[in-house]
């Protein structure tokens, strides 16, 4: 997969991706990422992306030929066209699951008080990671490019995805390791038992009673 991320800061989106499992991703060729920073596109001497917004309002706001010119710069026919945006549709393991099918996605990173809102003309749709405010779009696209590339053929083991949390809509059951007591913790004895059975039964019914407690809004959506 190709993902190209449009933004005035590639560090904030590069080093956060160059460690583990992405890092190992982009090694082996799973993913190929790359940065156009709109300053590229900029008219004036002085690289100027961003102006004062019409109306009035603090902040100042980037304009949207900058970002234009970088979307047409990678667009091609196959291209998923991203903006990370507050008013987007919220981030879901089944968006990433339907975003890892994708061969070539353009994540565009807003930043100060925004784009221009007629860049949306240029975009495909707009996702927003959740309710609330960051500095600008690069956490986000991290996020976006780390739980799409995890889900990418010959990264992670299938096995590893299948127990997952959110993919059957419910939290994943806890999990212990090695010493079996710890501090006076004991491990849970049917995880000992060898009973594969009855281990699955104890995950399924953790998993349950996690999500009922902490997230019973996954539960309208169960697949039994």
């Amino acid at each position: 997969m190709k993902v190209d991320v449009i933004t005035l800061f590639p560090e904030m989106v590069d080093l956060p991706l160059s460690y583990s499992i992405v890092k190992r991703a982009r090694e082996d060729k799973f993913l190929k990422l790359g940065f156009l920073n709109p300053r590229e596109f900029a008219e004036d001497k002085h690289k100027t992306v961003d102006q004062k917004p019409y109306g009035g309002g603090s902040g100042m706001l980037l304009m949207a030929e900058p970002f234009y010119k970088a979307i047409k710069k990678l667009s091609k026919k196959n291209s998923k066209v991203i903006l990370l945006s507050p008013v987007g549709e919220v981030f879901k393991q089944e968006k990433a699951l339907q975003l890892s099918k994708e061969k070539h996605i353009i994540l565009v990173c807003a930043h100060y008080e925004g784009i221009d809102e007629r860049i949306s003309n240029y975009v495909h749709e707009k996702i927003s990671i959740g309710d609330f405010i960051l500095t600008g779009g690069e956490p986000a696209a991290v996020c976006v490019i780390d739980a799409i590339t995890r889900l990418l053929k010959g990264v992670i083991k299938d096995d590893s995805l299948r127990n997952e949390s959110f993919n059957d809509n419910l939290l994943e059951a806890p999990q212990y390791t090695r010493p079996s007591v710890w501090r006076g913790h004991k491990v849970p004895e049917v995880l000992l038992s060898g009973d594969h059975e009855k281990i699955k039964k104890w995950r399924r019914e953790e998993s349950l009673r996690l999500t009922e407690k902490n997230r019973p809004d996954l539960l309208k959506n169960l697949k039994i």
